[in-house]
């Protein structure tokens, strides 16, 4: 039998933790899919849906890749054997890519934010991060005033259709 396609709401029931003010802070240049490496109180406590990565980036370090200041709660059941919440976890990308990134921040004077944390259909926790160039305060009030104005065109569209 074959397996049935999952639509775009059972996909997007993975997300645990979104960063929707990177996109009005910063103009995404390239997105990326990246692994994370997880200890397993740390899978556990992400299930849940507590995460925060409003605060946190990405850095490249001694030839990885690494997320910063990422905020994953403690599991209550773990005791002992709990995490910490903020330290310095690994991101999993091909040599390449690093590469890439790393010489655009060096280079280009960049930043390398997270966008969204989930779980794929695979069930492996992923990191979505954007290649990102920091926006100046006009540049964030035009995107405003964009975002406004397609907003209510959509309003008239609607109520014209």
């Amino acid at each position: 039998m074959a397996a049935k396609k999952k639509t775009k709401d059972e996909i997007n029931t993975g997300l645990v933790a979104e960063n929707r003010r990177a996109r009005f802070d910063y103009e995404i240049l390239d997105t990326l899919e990246a692994g994370i490496m997880l200890t397993g109180t740390e899978v556990k406590s992400l299930r849940t849906g507590k995460a925060q990565i409003t605060e946190s980036y990405a850095s490249p370090e001694g030839g990885e890749l690494w997320l910063i200041n990422a905020h994953i709660p403690e599991y209550l059941q773990a005791n002992q054997f709990n995490h910490h919440e903020r330290r310095r976890r690994k991101l999993l990308v091909s040599k390449r890519e690093l590469a890439r990134l790393s010489q655009e921040v060096e280079r280009g004077g960049n930043t390398i934010v997270p966008l969204k944390l989930y779980f794929n259909d695979r069930g492996m926790a992923k990191l979505l991060i954007g290649l990102a160039k920091g926006r100046k305060s006009h540049d964030k009030r035009d995107a405003q005033k964009e975002r406004d104005w397609n907003r209510e065109k959509s309003r008239l569209m609607k109520n014209y259709s």
